[in-house]
């Protein structure tokens, strides 16, 4: 499942953000990115763990947690702190696929990366390329959002940044394990979930058929939950 969310950050939070951003200390990409990946990873990263990646990230977090359409479709259990990058300069990170389980900074805990999310902090019109490109079952699809949006799509696709030409493609970009590991019972889940969402703008609370549907969902979700 592939899913857009518009508005995670208001403009002027992305405007507070790049504020920040575009003064930061942005180091090579490559250090961070896997045997593989490196030979293709042409980007700048701000560092972990410094007191902006660290701020910038909470706050993230804090609005991630205010979006029902982000809860619906992740099922969060735990998210890797988010992190930042910058394409530029024909800035570019080829076919690559995350990595499957991945230590979380400052602690003990690893994870499982069942979701990868990108949010964009520079609009469209201020870069050429940049293109976010995910192969999925349809084909590839190619995403560029508007400041302020984000993209959630399986860690398991394969995927790639096309050379930014013209400006900057700054984004933060994070990773989510999910408490429904398989992705196709997570997007039954997600879409019983919106038409629930739908009906009740239509029908009464106590409504039989809606609480059936809401005891199906819920059901379904303690069956396929790992913790």
């Amino acid at each position: 499942m592939l899913i857009t969310i518009e508005n995670v950050l208001s403009k002027d939070e992305v405007r507070s953000f790049r504020v920040r951003l575009d003064q930061a200390d942005w180091q090579p990409g490559a250090g961070t990115a896997g045997t593989l990946a490196r030979n293709v990873k042409q980007n700048q990263q701000l560092a972990d763990g410094t007191e902006l990646a660290v701020s910038l990230g909470q706050h993230i977090l804090r609005r991630l947690g205010q979006v029902p359409l982000f809860i619906s479709a992740a099922l969060p259990n735990k998210i890797y702190p988010p992190k930042f990058n910058r394409y530029a300069d024909g800035g570019t990170y080829g076919v690559h696929v995350d990595s499957a389980v991945m230590q979380i900074p400052g602690t003990s805990q690893s994870m499982r990366s069942d979701l990868s999310a990108t949010l964009f902090l520079s609009e469209p019109d201020e870069y050429d390329g940049g293109e976010l490109e995910i192969e999925d079952a349809f084909g590839a699809q190619t995403v560029k959002l508007e400041a302020g949006d984000l993209v959630l799509y399986p860690s398991s696709s394969l995927h790639r940044v096309t050379a930014v030409t013209r400006g900057a493609r700054v984004a933060s970009f994070f990773w989510i394990e999910s408490l429904v590991r398989d992705d196709g019972a997570r997007t039954l889940l997600f879409d019983l979930d919106q038409a629930i969402q739908g009906l009740t703008l239509k029908v009464a609370a106590d409504d039989a058929h809606l609480l059936k549907l809401t005891g199906t969902y819920h059901n379904l979700l303690r069956r396929w939950t790992i913790t």
